[in-house]
């Protein structure tokens, strides 16, 4: 029989197996995150008819070359282009998410980790982060116990964002406030009786929001001077709750006084302290007394803000729950609002109230060589010998520089029009070797015919 069948036969199985690989090319145009493949050739085996010889100085005559006649083609490798990027796709999911780089999402389908490019996620019925396809659970880091702001960054495990004590955020008293702005000694206000009215929002430990009543009234005859007085404290309905004024109280260095005053420097205007006439004290406090109020935490106030200038007879002063910072101003129950991750994997749990908690970090894998990982389908892929291990820790993307965007997802990187013209290509080369089988056997129906 002639080789050149056996070649044919080995062109056209090389030839078909390259359409094979460019239609599932062309099948997961669409997939998410899907990474394409590319195949080549390289020859088969040759068989030696005649060896090389060397020259021979002797008699003078030149080397020959080896007479090999070759036996087709196979396929030297299939390729996957792992590292190439694909384009973005805008979801607006918050769930969705896009590596930028060359990691991994880690998955789990509660015995092996998995590895996957595809970041279309959704939160199950238990609460964990999971892929939208097979429902494998997205790993991660958990949060310090001994720190709620860190994360600890042990083995992976599967991220459970929305547990019963994740989906509210607890309330806090009020415990400090600031005021400030201008007080002008020729507004009305603080001349009359009832004096500049002031309205300082609090809450309890319960979460339940009161209005304390301030007043500011200036001080006949005494140039920059100023008393305080609580008037009132009413429930979120408008209901006083200060039936006896003897239990809350405003109070300077923790103690008792009557008409607390603010005094300004007469000069420019601004504020020099707090304190009884012709005293002074560091902080004004207001008081609630424990037996009465048991949810009620003291309001340390600041009046360091304020100052004592010409403002055409318009005072502008305001109380503002919380410190300088912002810190201890109290909040009611938070409901969760809604979900963030950020670019390094850190997801944040909003709250109604205006807090955030963290919940826990989206860990990513990184592999020596990612060409090397095994293809397990659903846009899975699993470590081999060549790839190089899983530490069973992972990394924080942005260690290598990479990042994650949600609301988005990684489109597929194939090519079409390299895939097209890869197709006729390959067409054209199953056609020459389809001719080769049909010429070898016209050979062969010639030698059969020489017996008539």
């Amino acid at each position: 029989m002639m080789r050149s069948l056996y070649s044919g036969v080995a062109g056209l199985k090389t030839h078909q197996t390259r359409m094979d690989v460019i239609g599932n090319n062309i099948a997961n145009v669409n997939t998410t995150a899907y990474k394409s493949q590319s195949m080549t050739f390289s020859d088969l085996m040759y068989q030696t008819t005649q060896a090389a010889s060397g020259a021979n100085p002797t008699t003078g005559v030149g080397g020959i070359n080896a007479r090999q006649i070759g036996l087709g083609a196979k396929t030297s490798a299939i390729k996957t282009a792992i590292t190439t990027q694909g384009a973005s796709q805008t979801t607006n999911d918050p769930f969705d998410i896009m590596i930028t780089g060359d990691s991994f999402f880690i998955v789990n389908n509660g015995q092996n980790n998995y590895f996957t490019r595809d970041g279309s996620f959704y939160v199950d019925g238990a609460g964990n982060l999971a892929m939208t396809s097979t429902g494998y659970n997205v790993m991660g880091w958990q949060v310090d116990p001994n720190d709620a702001s860190a994360i600890k960054q042990d083995t992976v495990s599967a991220l459970r964002i929305m547990t019963t004590e994740n989906m509210t955020y607890p309330p806090e008293a009020t415990k400090a406030a600031r005021i400030s702005g201008i007080i002008d000694k020729n507004d009305t206000n603080v001349n009359a009786t009832a004096g500049k009215i002031m309205n300082l929002e609090f809450y309890d430990n319960q979460g339940y929001k009161y209005t304390a009543k301030l007043s500011v009234h200036a001080v006949q005859g005494v140039e920059g001077q100023f008393t305080v007085q609580l008037d009132d404290i009413l429930d979120s309905k408008g209901k006083t709750v200060l039936a006896d004024k003897t239990k809350a109280s405003l109070q300077q260095n923790n103690a008792n006084v009557t008409n607390p005053v603010l005094e300004f420097n007469t000069t420019n205007g601004s504020f020099k302290n707090v304190g009884t006439a012709g005293g002074t004290a560091s902080t004004l406090s207001l008081h609630f007394d424990a037996a009465t109020f048991p949810s009620f935490s003291d309001i340390t106030i600041d009046f360091s803000n304020c100052s004592n200038l010409n403002n055409n007879g318009s005072s502008t002063i305001s109380p503002i729950r919380g410190d300088a910072k912002g810190n201890n101003a109290g909040r009611k129950v938070g409901e969760m609002s809604g979900i963030d991750i950020q670019k390094d994997g850190m997801i944040y749990a909003n709250y109604d109230n205006g807090c955030s908690r963290l919940l826990g970090q989206i860990a990513v894998a990184t592999f020596a060589n990612a060409s090397g990982l095994a293809k397990e389908g659903d846009n899975l892929y699993s470590a081999t010998q060549n790839s190089g291990d899983f530490d069973g820790i992972g990394t924080d993307i942005t260690t290598g520089g990479g990042y994650m965007n949600t609301g988005v997802l990684e489109m597929s990187n194939v090519d079409l029009s390299s895939e097209f013209t890869e197709m006729i290509t390959t067409q054209r080369g199953f056609q020459a070797n389809s001719r080769i089988i049909t010429v070898s056997d016209t050979l062969l129906e010639e030698l059969t015919n020489l017996k008539r």
